[in-house]
């Protein structure tokens, strides 16, 4: 009997079928890019309006209240950018440090066998969680400025610890582009480390910031702020404006993660808690040794979620003054007049840590996955 003759039409196939539909629509995806983009560059074009980044290598001719590194009006717009980035870097790390820690000691309160306890940790997190986020930045802001003593009035609680309404004073090193290097070098350890497993880590954390302090010659000098004329100088400063934003956000945030560990420490079985308090150990011990290591399994996934959401809330510190890469690029818009290319450079830095948050945040979920057989 002979064979069927094959079938040669692409149409009869699935497969050819679903990958041309595919690169049609790329084709006409791209097709609409190029018209809009070419639009945009012949209408900027027709009003003498520059596109490019050339503009970052330009004198920025405007001053910074805050820096991480240092940094003057006569630095190019790129320095600036950086700074920008840089704030709003640290502001992430703080905050979403803080809130974890807040948020997780809320969650256990709430599963407190104390009814007064677990009742203020549900009306913290029913309050916090239903109130704007820009509304309590801007009470935290007020409350510093025009609630707190000044700098010849300040709280003096600690030694080298001043409060006022010009912000909190803490003692700090001294050398500040020294403990820079320092704590890059510490994180690109502790990315190392992980990346290629512990025992790397357990050589390249305390080695490598070591050996960069060392090479800079073991500076250990602190710093502690004095009140000169109408302000204090030396140590370090959280402003106002930076300490009402850490606050708002960690306070803000950790009413989210605190139903995130309450549902994660919920969904570890009963019967693990009852077996571990059958053994002797104490509740406390129950918690830290059986339930939490069982409910980062639940607990990460939607924690990554509210890492990305902190992370873009902190672009609201420009309601208050803050200079965060969204203030320090409104700026330079104000200047350049490139909009376009402002805005393309905040999705940019955005995209870039959110990026980053999802990368360490997938890794660890892969670490406390179960593995199964």
């Amino acid at each position: 009997m002979a064979a069927a003759p094959a079938n040669n039409n692409w149409l009869g196939d699935p497969k050819l079928r679903a990958i041309a539909w595919q690169a049609l629509a790329l084709v006409a995806l791209g097709a609409c890019a190029w018209f809009l983009v070419g639009t945009i560059l012949e209408n900027l074009a027709q009003r003498s309006v520059a596109t490019g980044f050339g503009f970052l290598s330009r004198s920025a001719s405007f001053a910074i209240g805050e820096t991480v590194i240092p940094y003057s009006a006569a630095d190019s717009y790129g320095k600036a950018l950086l700074v920008g980035v840089l704030n709003t870097l640290k502001v992430t790390v703080i905050a979403i440090t803080s809130a974890t820690l807040l948020g997780i000691l809320i969650g256990i309160a709430r599963l407190s066998r104390n009814w007064l306890v677990a009742k203020l940790a549900a009306v913290y997190v029913e309050s916090v969680r239903n109130v704007p986020l820009l509304l309590q930045l801007f009470l935290w802001y007020a409350m510093i400025t025009e609630s707190l003593p000044g700098p010849r009035q300040a709280f003096h609680p600690l030694p080298g610890v001043f409060l006022s309404n010009r912000g909190l004073m803490v003692p700090g090193l001294a050398d500040h582009p020294v403990w820079l290097a320092v704590t890059a070098a510490l994180i690109l350890a502790i990315a190392l480390g992980l990346w290629r497993g512990r025992r790397t880590a357990a050589i390249l954390i305390p080695a490598l910031p070591l050996g960069v302090w060392l090479g800079f010659g073991a500076p250990l000098a602190f710093s502690l702020p004095e009140l000169q004329g109408f302000n204090f100088r030396g140590g370090i400063t959280f402003s106002p404006e930076l300490s009402s934003l850490l606050i708002g956000l960690a306070i803000y945030a950790a009413s989210y993660i605190a139903e995130i560990v309450r549902g994660g420490i919920l969904a570890v079985d009963r019967g693990q808690v009852e077996a571990g308090l059958s053994l002797g150990l104490s509740r406390s011990d129950v918690l830290r040794l059986i339930v939490l290591p069982q409910a980062l399994r639940v607990i990460v996934p939607p924690l990554a979620g509210e890492y990305h959401k902190l992370t873009k809330n902190t672009s609201l510190a420009v309601a208050i003054g803050y200079p965060d890469v969204v203030s320090v690029l409104n700026t330079m818009v104000n200047q350049t007049g490139q909009a376009i290319e402002g805005m393309a450079l905040i999705m940019m830095v955005f995209l870039a840590i959110s990026t980053g948050i999802s990368l360490f945040t997938n890794w660890y979920n892969r670490r406390v996955a179960l593995v199964e057989r």
